[in-house]
């Protein structure tokens, strides 16, 4: 299977560190995004998105991050995937969750405070932090809430749903997202950090 991929993606290292807690062979293929590679005639016949990740597998091409993991998960049995349909149900909630709460005001924060800086696009626009700001902090009492009880998302075990989660918290810091009121949040996500497939996926190095 080949994973073409930009590391400093939070998409893209949620994938690749499943691949590697899996111990899956995966062959790495970089598409530079800042380089414009994700635009070329060859990528979109594989993406027409034009975003990384993207898995091959043979004839088999597989887009769209969350369903590359759960099709990686899908190849051997293991315990982030479990053959449980209730399980799997949850997984997939907190995945679903993601996708349409927890990322989206996590991505404002990201771009203003970190990726507007870095690629010098100008001042955070402080209209569009506190707006998104106010609705991290609604998302984020969900989660610390479950967290208080849990020590991961699903079963009390490591699963694709703290790999999904996680992800958007790949660049918490420099984005100065609030999280000082969420304990459950940070412990939580000190655990992932620990976990040797996140580190190696880490884009700080």
């Amino acid at each position: 299977m080949k994973l073409y991929y930009f590391p400093p993606s939070p998409n893209t290292r949620k994938a690749h560190a499943v691949a590697i807690h899996l111990g899956l062979p995966i062959d790495l293929k970089l598409i530079d995004l800042q380089k414009g590679e994700q635009r070329t005639p060859e990528f979109m016949t594989l993406n027409p998105t034009g975003r990384t990740p993207v898995l091959q597998d043979g004839n088999f091409i597989l887009w769209e991050s969350t369903a590359i993991m759960q099709y990686l998960a899908s190849q051997m049995p293991n315990l982030l995937w479990p053959d449980d349909a209730q399980t799997r149900a949850d997984i997939v909630r907190w995945q679903s969750w993601q996708l349409a709460h927890w990322s989206v005001v996590c991505q404002p924060l990201q771009f203003e405070n970190f990726v507007k800086p870095l690629l010098q696009l100008g001042e955070p626009d402080k209209q569009v932090v506190q707006e998104a700001s106010d609705r991290f902090h609604q998302e984020a009492k969900v989660l610390d809430n479950h967290l208080a009880e849990h020590d991961f998302l699903v079963g009390n075990a490591l699963t694709l749903a703290d790999f999904s989660v996680a992800s958007d918290l790949t660049y918490a810091g420099p984005g100065q997202f609030p999280l000082g009121g969420y304990p459950h949040i940070q412990a939580w996500y000190r655990r992932i950090e620990a976990l040797p497939a996140w580190q190696q996926t880490s884009p700080k190095g």
